[in-house]
């Protein structure tokens, strides 16, 4: 939810050639910067014109941090990421701990790295988790620029997804097209009654993030998405958040759509749900999702293992899974408490008959 915003692209398409996910585990044996003989250490990731931190962590030189952000990769080669190390001071400048890089052309696609990175220009080690996952081309511009509307790139598209194109790319089983429209009703997440909603929008580990529209219930974006589809299987997922400068998005409501159940062509109001999808939140999103395939290429991808999702969402803490875990473990306690209860009136001989039959037993 932190990755880059693209409201500053409205007339041209924006790709890219993959996603890097780095799971910044852990340091050890950090600088101490403070008086105290600690520091209060986090970390400044950039990569191009993206950048991410991370949470601070007080009072420590052995920090835990368990945090994971993605990054958009445009070059085919890879790239560099800079990594910084900081401690937080309050009222003053924040203090340099360190600094060390990633070459991420050194490192193999779809497989995952664990590195132990030394701080150049001061001590300790950062410990993290490197994942190139390929993309196929996917790309966002306005509701005025996209490829099926344009009879020539519709014909091509066809032309690429025929039953004649069999043995060509067997991993390129179709096109996908969705246009974010607008939604209606949202749940206000901010102080004023308002929220600022923006939306992610996801197949497998292709993600695609609109602008912000800023303090709006009912914001429009009317973008529109491509993507190449891997799996006809694959189930499309829009979520949409309020953007929070000062910590991590909120939720405000999902859908998940098989790609096997979209009608082409035809603009449909889908209710939000919640995280599990097992029920409504408030407001809906308007969408018009295209899917062209070729049926054949389909099929066989099915005999193919279902692609691993390297992009998962940060687990939060829950009130009402926390409310139902209780409910569940009060219940249980209950069972034993009553019966501890019924072996202990055996005991007391309250029935003979059930104490004469318990002590037979």
């Amino acid at each position: 939810t932190q990755s880059l915003r693209l409201s500053d692209v409205h007339r041209k398409p924006h790709l890219w050639r993959g996603i890097v996910s780095i799971t910044l585990i852990e340091g050890r044996d950090l600088k101490a910067m403070d008086s105290n003989g600690l520091s209060d250490p986090y970390v400044k990731f950039r990569l191009g014109h993206q950048k991410y931190k991370s949470k601070i962590m007080p009072k420590t030189l052995n920090p835990q941090w368990r945090e994971q952000f993605d990054f958009h990769l445009y070059e085919e080669r890879g790239g560099i990421i800079d990594i910084t190390a900081w401690d937080k001071d309050a009222g003053k400048r924040d203090d340099f701990i360190g600094r060390c890089q990633i070459d991420l052309s050194a490192l193999s696609r779809e497989q995952t790295h664990k590195l132990e990175l030394q701080l150049e220009e001061g001590e300790g080690h950062l410990v993290l988790l490197v994942t190139l996952t390929a993309s196929a081309t996917v790309s966002i511009s306005d509701l005025s620029i996209n490829s099926l509307e344009d009879p020539k790139e519709r014909e091509e598209i066809l032309k690429r997804y025929s039953p004649l194109r069999i043995f060509h790319n067997l991993k390129d089983v179709g096109f996908l097209q969705v246009k974010v429209i607008r939604a209606e009703g949202l749940m206000a997440a901010d102080v004023t009654g308002k929220s600022d909603p923006f939306c992610v929008v996801e197949l497998n580990n292709d993600r695609l993030l609109t602008h912000t529209v800023y303090k709006n219930l009912n914001p429009e974006w009317n973008k529109v998405f491509t993507f190449n589809i891997k799996d006809i299987h694959s189930v499309l997922e829009v979520t949409v958040y309020d953007e929070d400068r000062d910590r991590s998005a909120d939720f405000l409501g999902k859908v998940a759509i098989p790609l096997l159940s979209i009608q082409n062509g035809e603009q449909k109001a889908y209710v939000l749900k919640n995280k599990q999808l097992t029920g409504p939140t408030k407001g809906v999103i308007y969408l018009e999702i295209d899917v062209i395939f070729n049926a054949v290429k389909a099929s066989l991808r099915t005999l193919i293992p279902k692609e691993q999702k390297y992009i998962e969402e940060e687990n939060r803490l829950s009130k009402q899974l926390l409310l139902r875990n209780f409910i569940r473990m009060k219940r249980c306690v209950m069972v034993l408490v009553n019966a501890a209860y019924y072996i202990s009136s055996c005991f007391d001989w309250d029935s003979p008959a059930r104490s004469l039959a318990a002590f037979v037993v």
